[in-house]
């Protein structure tokens, strides 16, 4: 089966596809991807954070995680803060 595995950073991203026995799991495919996964906080297939050994299917879109750089709900009340000042 082929999967694509994805790793993104801000303004770019690299994916490759890789083909994979039927029952592969996550860990399979990073390893088939040879990607060096420093600094990865975690994985999803399609958006929804699975384990290493959560079992793929034909066409999945495994992503690696990173750590998220500031709290989403820090950021908000920041840019709320703002528009109030301005």
């Amino acid at each position: 089966m082929r999967v694509e595995v994805v790793r993104a950073w801000p303004r770019r991203h690299e994916a490759v596809s890789v083909e994979l026995p039927e029952g592969g799991c996550v860990a399979d495919a990073l390893a088939a991807a040879g990607f060096d996964l420093g600094g990865i906080s975690g994985y999803a297939v399609f958006g929804e954070r699975v384990p290493p050994d959560a079992v793929l299917h034909e066409g999945d879109r495994v992503e690696l995680l990173r750590p998220l750089l500031a709290d989403p709900k820090d950021a908000r009340r920041r840019r709320a803060q703002q528009i109030k000042k301005t």
